[in-house]
């Protein structure tokens, strides 16, 4: 029999620019979009680390994270 001790995603999202919007203001969109993903994730009280944040040179945002899946313990890999 084997049981799941703990478990983590890392991932790597990409938070694009709408097509159809001006340039700042889909830069704007953007960020927001950022910053509603991690709340969003805080009101699930889901705990998360950011590894990497980078702007492109287009202005959209690279985030690379940890973030607890389904509820295992996941501090062995937020360390």
């Amino acid at each position: 029999m084997k049981r799941i001790k703990a478990a983590c995603l890392e991932q790597t999202i990409h938070f694009l620019l709408k097509e159809d919007l001006p340039r700042e203001e889909a830069v704007r969109f953007a960020e927001a979009e950022y910053t509603h993903y991690l709340a969003q994730m805080d009101r699930n009280r889901t705990p998360y680390r950011i590894l990497e944040k980078t702007e492109q040179p287009d202005g959209s945002i690279l985030v690379k994270l940890k973030k607890q899946y389904n509820g295992y313990d996941c501090k062995p890999y937020m360390d």
